[in-house]
């Protein structure tokens, strides 16, 4: 069985996003990935489609959601580091990755935090694979 995992930042315009794409990416096998965020915002981020299009994953498709959009209850709820108090997910395990949001800098902010986030990911994937 999957752990469901969720990622969850204010706008679910960019880190969130990008999260859920290199868990579906990468650990599909162990991974039942969702992201949302608090508040309405009308699309994903441009440039983090274009750099995580640059590393090979398609976001193109990707709407910002809300957590209501989401399943009720998750196995692990990650917060991007938006420095806002998260409502309540019910969850088993719940961490903040403290990331910087790159949306209105360069390029290469962006693809800093690309990079961040797939590491982070790739380790949570390698600790659900030996847990199981």
């Amino acid at each position: 069985m999957k752990t469901k995992v969720a990622f969850v930042c204010v706008h679910n315009s960019c880190r969130s996003q990008m999260a859920e794409g290199w868990a579906k990416h990468l650990g599909s096998d162990v991974i039942e990935a969702y992201s949302a965020g608090t508040e309405n915002y009308p699309e994903v981020k441009p440039l983090a489609v274009k750099v995580m299009e640059e590393a090979g994953v398609d976001m193109s498709e990707h709407k910002p959601k809300l957590l209501t959009d989401i399943p009720e209850e998750v196995d692990i709820l990650i917060t991007m580091g938006c420095n806002v108090v998260c409502p309540f997910v019910p969850c088993k395990h719940s961490e903040d990755w403290g990331l910087e949001d790159p949306s209105g800098g360069p390029i290469e902010g962006f693809r800093e935090t690309r990079d961040i986030i797939k590491e982070k990911v790739k380790a949570l994937i390698e600790q659900l694979r030996a847990d199981k």
